[in-house]
């Protein structure tokens, strides 16, 4: 990846509907050249895709939680079977292993504290783990689809 091509990424981030027109005018490229870029971009894997960016409370969307889960199993058939567990529920946004006291940990966004009790409920009939911790977020500080491009590697 060149500088180039970090300014394209950085671009489509902020707004992924920019024309290659739009997007060669802005870098001093042409439109053709852009679009090889991107293309190459994509092949590659840097970009994943293109959305629309919802906002949650309009569609009903009010309360985020933070789920906290402990494993009563460490071993990859129980993995297997919680990542097919929670494909299951459209309210889990984000889920991530990780290191510490807590092995997993879910992004949940639901209406409300009762839709929130009707997901904890089928949760813990349909995964079993030894410990289910729940933070439910006040205030949204900061939120960004944008990834930092300072740490790319630039050829040449």
């Amino acid at each position: 990846m060149d500088r180039i091509d970090r300014d394209l990424v950085q671009l489509l981030q902020q707004d992924s509907s920019m024309s290659t027109a739009e997007l060669g005018e802005t870098i001093g490229l042409s439109a053709t050249s852009c679009w090889r870029r991107v293309q190459r971009l994509r092949e590659r894997g840097v970009i994943k895709g293109r959305v629309d960016l919802v906002d949650p409370a309009a569609i009903n969307l009010g309360l985020t939680a933070l789920v906290e889960i402990r494993a009563n199993d460490h071993s990859a058939s129980w993995l297997e079977q919680f990542v097919a567990g929670i494909s299951n529920f459209p309210e889990i946004i984000d889920a991530w292993r990780t290191s510490g006291q807590v092995d997993y940990m879910l992004r949940v966004m639901v209406p409300d504290i009762a839709a929130y009790d009707d997901f904890y409920k089928r949760m813990t009939q349909t995964i079993d783990f030894a410990g289910f911790r729940s933070i439910f977020v006040m205030e949204e500080l900061k939120s960004t689809t944008s990834l930092p491009l300072d740490y790319v590697e630039i050829d040449g």
